[in-house]
């Protein structure tokens, strides 16, 4: 845990920008911390639930993100070719990138079918998904034939499929090495794991992370505000600096439903804080 006088730097940090990003699309805390480290903030879509997907690209613009990756309220998973080229298209023009979709569960061969067609006809870079046990072979045979590589998500204590980064873990590590991990800190966190220390040990398959904060190292943890919860932040960006991680850190703000954007500006404020610190 970071110490009183830390934390409140950085929330003063988020508080500046929570502003920032409330009152000007334009608006950034700087762009130096983002070329400090080899990651990238960006934007898992299940935070804007509540909206279309215009209203989705606009608030993640508005946060001064360029990366998202599109949950199927904002791009089903039964989308034509022509729908799809669409929706890529209005979040071209908003100057960023799909880079990903998920989460995304694979029940069958045919569903593991339909994940790969809908990210190769969006032109995404990563699967964020959760096929079943059974399913992994095939998932294998299908990143090597599609060259898009599968971060399989955990869910935390409430869901036996992958629970944990390290369940995940067992399960592939004879397969193809582009089947990874999306490491979600929040339900890792939840599992009684801190998630830093998952990250440094499963290094070598980290693809994403979802990032967020919780109430408590419990299953009965909920979404909190970044920098408001139990989560050692700063440890956590230190230790991806550290191993490397090139992926997507990807908001995924489960708080506030029908409003998400005050808590989502602060959870980004306060990530931009630590981000200076580290520059």
């Amino acid at each position: 845990m970071i110490d009183r006088s830390s934390r409140r730097r950085f929330l003063q940090v988020a508080s500046a920008s929570a502003v920032a990003c409330a009152t000007s699309t334009r608006s950034r805390l700087s762009a130096a911390p983002a070329a400090s480290v080899p990651y990238q903030l960006g934007m898992a879509s299940y935070t804007l639930r509540a909206f279309p997907v215009e209203r989705a690209i606009e608030m993640t613009k508005r946060l001064g993100l360029t990366r998202i990756a599109f949950k199927d309220f904002h791009l089903k998973m039964d989308a034509t070719t022509a729908q799809i080229a669409e929706t890529v298209a209005k979040v071209k023009e908003a100057g960023m990138e799909l880079y990903g979709g998920g989460v995304i569960y694979m029940k069958s061969e045919a569903q593991v079918d339909q994940a790969f067609e809908y990210a190769k006809a969006a032109g995404m870079r990563l699967i964020i998904g959760v096929p079943t046990y059974e399913l992994l072979a095939y998932t294998s045979k299908k990143v090597q034939e599609y060259d898009i590589p599968v971060a399989i998500h955990n869910h935390g204590p409430d869901n036996p499929l992958f629970p944990t980064p390290q369940s995940a873990y067992e399960r592939i590590a004879g397969l193809d090495r582009r089947i990874g991990l999306c490491m979600d800190a929040g339900h890792t966190q939840r599992s009684g794991i801190d998630p830093s220390e998952s990250a440094e040990r499963y290094a070598d398959r980290l693809l994403d992370v979802h990032i967020k904060d919780v109430s408590a190292a419990t299953a009965q943890g909920r979404t909190v505000e970044i920098g408001r919860g139990v989560i050692d932040i700063p440890k956590l960006l230190r230790t991806l600096k550290r191993i490397n991680f090139t992926g997507t850190l990807a908001l995924e703000y489960e708080k506030d439903e029908k409003d998400p954007l005050p808590g989502a500006a602060e959870s980004i404020g306060y990530l931009r804080g630590v981000l200076a610190t580290m520059a």
